[in-house]
């Protein structure tokens, strides 16, 4: 598969998301994108998955059966867990006796399988994150896009899903996944490619703690909204500034270079990100 030099922009007037985009991603590889959040990370998965076109540049060589896994699931669809993926599984090709199967092992994997019969609009926000995460596993496609696909997810879940992965890869598929972990799938990625600035460029991105060629008001800010959890975590990078809200949420704002650093702590000391959102970037 391969994209030459596509561009994204929303709107005809709006500004560019990504420009000149060429990369090739061969059968059989792991390809991680990185960049901090507000450059177009999602965008270009988007662009990849096929659920977004180019408005400039052509991609060519996406196989037939490509799946997605957003960070937000849709969950409010009329289907049960089970219900909900033998239709997507009889979509991707499956005959339904064989999809009925794989549903039930996929949710087995997970850790699900109890939630067979609950309706998506009932599940928990870790447990509509499986369900999203076995749709797309569970007819082998041969590429795979993963958008933050491990958030929500419990640690059994997860271990899971790098299984599931490295899998994927070994049988000559391709997947390509965002993640805020440095830790996920370190070292196991076959390409590397950072986005920043609306370019795409191999290796991992260069980080600074010093912006002196950079006007503060230019520096672009990450603007998070997180509830239900315990105390903030302290000794941040980047000194995010808070909002206290209700007893139960909080706005972070912090320079967009660390805000995968705090969206890490937020996440594993117990919150859930309710809202993230870049000034003038629309990712």
């Amino acid at each position: 598969m391969r994209l030459e030099n596509v561009g994204r922009r929303y709107g005809l007037r709006g500004p560019w998301v990504l420009r000149e985009v060429g990369l090739a991603l061969p059968a059989g590889t792991l390809v991680r994108i990185t960049g901090t959040n507000g450059t177009g990370k999602s965008t270009l998965l988007r662009l990849i998955a096929g659920i977004d076109a180019p408005t400039r540049g052509r991609i060519t060589g996406r196989p037939a059966r490509t799946t997605y896994v957003p960070e937000r699931f849709p969950a409010a669809l009329p289907f049960t867990a089970g219900g909900y993926l033998v239709h997507l599984g009889r979509i991707q090709g499956l005959g339904g006796a064989e999809a009925a199967a794989r549903a039930g092992e996929w949710l087995e994997r997970f850790g699900a399988a109890a939630f067979a019969d609950t309706p998506l609009a009932e599940l928990s926000k870790g447990s509509s994150q499986k369900v999203a995460v076995a749709q797309a596993l569970m007819a082998d496609p041969p590429l795979l896009v993963l958008d933050e696909a491990w958030t929500g997810l419990d640690t059994d879940a997860r271990g899971e899903l790098d299984r599931a992965v490295r899998d994927r890869v070994g049988a000559g598929g391709t997947v390509v996944f965002v993640d805020h972990d440095p830790r996920r799938l370190a070292g196991e990625a076959d390409a590397v490619f950072t986005v920043a600035a609306g370019r795409v460029r191999p290796g991992s991105p260069e980080r600074t703690t010093a912006r002196e060629d950079v006007a503060p008001e230019d520096v672009a800010r990450v603007r998070i909204v997180a509830s239900g959890g315990p105390a903030l975590p302290g000794g941040i990078p980047g000194s995010p500034a808070y909002e206290e809200g209700d007893a139960l949420t909080v706005t972070a704002t912090v320079d967009a270079d660390h805000s995968d650093t705090l969206l890490r702590a937020l996440l594993d000391a117990g919150w859930h990100i309710d809202h993230l959102s870049t000034e003038g970037v629309r990712v």
